[in-house]
């Protein structure tokens, strides 16, 4: 008894409403001792007050089927997109009620004001939304979604605890993974900015001999099988196929530096992913490496349906290290694992020229066996203080520096290049797309 008691006014909740009451019965008890022509008034307001009280108290309890809360989570969310999550609500009551929800959400989030409120008539449901978008890849924690329920008088309110969701894991971007699948399927990837690359010569994978049809090259025509058929008849090729793509992501401190919320090593994670699934879908094969201080995790290039899960399982773990990447042990684990000359696309990013020359030796060694391509990023923050006009000496100063740095990348690109390795600067917004564009032109040109 002493505990439903006690669960009873721990949920019961003290509205504005009671306030207001009890402050005009206070004034009218006040008013009354100096005007005694109010007589009875402030005891009859006072009695009334109590008794809509209780009745306020009584509608919300007596009943036993009240409202139906479910909160809806989708199985994992999607790092660095907006994830969309759902309220269900459904009113039992015989009569109107107002609600107040407060939805525990992940602390990660740091938002401790996600108050909704709503109306609900009797027997009608109603579907809450809103968006969330997590910066880091790992497993959420959803508390309880508290309900608080008014009636009509709304003297008070009841809360009700629903139970939470429980733990969600957070994995890279396969929202924007979807996005570009869909596209590539409807030829849309111009969209988002994906360039349509016009290949150079023929590939050598014959694939069939088919009608001519406008639009078609006529160079490619098969004039023994036109004779035969008395019609015009083209020899039709694909693009090479199987070719090994393995997107290599630096985990070093050099990936900490945080941009719109998210590291450079989250982006990095995502452009891998969509990468590798671009790959998988023009037929080539996928594969994954991760390193710093020493080589983490190696997932063989592979075309298999559970492939791009595989790499997704592994990248979902993934977290920033604080020393300096081994390229000595990067080089020994790519002579091991892969077997044949490969596209391998090194997410990685040099802040000096100092930097980049003390990997310069060992990317060299890498170059001569596969054709490797160095993505780095654009320092945005510098990027825009070059661009700033200065207004006075400290102004003139820091734009110099800006402009020095900015120099800086740009001669990290000179000098990737003069030694035969391709090389990517870019801004991390722009990362997904100018990788997919890069590999496509690599395609396109049947350099690997």
């Amino acid at each position: 008894m002493k505990k439903l008691f006690k669960q009873f006014y721990t949920n019961l909740f003290l509205e504005n409403r009671l306030f207001i009451a009890l402050g005009t019965c206070s004034a009218l008890f006040l008013f009354a001792f100096f005007l005694p022509i109010l007589g009875d008034i402030p005891y009859i307001a006072f009695s009334v007050l109590v008794a809509l009280l209780l009745i306020d108290v009584y509608l919300l309890h007596a009943v036993k089927k009240t409202v139906f809360l479910r909160r809806d989570v989708p199985e994992r969310l999607s790092n660095g997109d907006d994830n969309e999550l759902k309220i269900y609500l459904e009113n039992f009551y015989p009569f109107p009620i107002s609600v107040g929800i407060i939805d525990e959400i992940p602390f990660q989030f740091q938002k401790r004001n996600l108050w909704f409120n709503a109306s609900l008539k009797p027997k009608e449901q109603k579907i809450i939304s809103y968006l969330l978008r997590p910066t880091k890849r790992g497993e959420y924690e959803f508390g309880f979604t508290r309900l608080f329920i008014k009636s009509p008088l709304g003297l008070v309110s009841r809360r009700f605890n629903v139970e939470g969701t429980g733990m969600v894991p957070v994995y890279p971007s396969f929202l924007k993974l979807r996005e570009y699948e869909l596209m590539a399927i409807s030829n849309r990837l111009v969209d988002v900015g994906i360039k349509k690359v016009r290949r150079v010569g023929n590939s050598m994978e014959f694939d069939q001999v088919k009608n001519y049809v406008a639009g078609d090259d006529i160079r490619t025509i098969n004039w023994k099988a036109t004779a035969r058929k008395a019609d015009f008849m083209v020899n039709s090729y694909i693009e090479e196929r199987s070719q090994h793509i393995y997107c290599v992501i630096d985990k070093s401190r050099a990936m900490k530096m945080p941009f719109e919320e998210m590291s450079l090593l989250d982006y990095a994670i995502n452009a891998s992913l969509i990468l590798s699934s671009v790959a998988l879908l023009k037929q080539d094969k996928a594969g994954l490496i991760t390193i710093a201080e020493k080589t983490k995790n190696v997932v063989l290039a592979d075309r298999r349906p559970t492939q791009l899960n595989k790499i997704m399982e592994v990248l979902y773990k993934e977290k920033t290290r604080y020393l300096e990447t081994d390229m000595e042990a990067l080089f020994v684990s790519l002579r091991s694992a892969l077997k044949q000359r490969s596209l391998v696309v090194f997410f990685t990013n040099f802040e000096s020229m100092s930097a980049l020359e003390r990997q310069l030796p060992y990317l060299k060694r890498i170059a001569k066996y596969h054709l490797l391509l160095v993505v780095f990023f654009e320092n945005t923050t510098l990027k825009s203080l070059s661009d700033d006009d200065a207004k006075d000496v400290e102004g003139i100063y820091i734009k110099t520096i800006a402009e020095k740095f900015a120099y800086e990348k740009r001669l990290m690109v000179k000098e990737l290049t003069k030694h035969g390795i391709l090389s990517l600067l870019t801004a991390p917004q722009n990362l997904t797309v100018n990788v997919v564009n890069r590999y496509l032109a690599i395609k396109a040109r049947q350099q690997i």
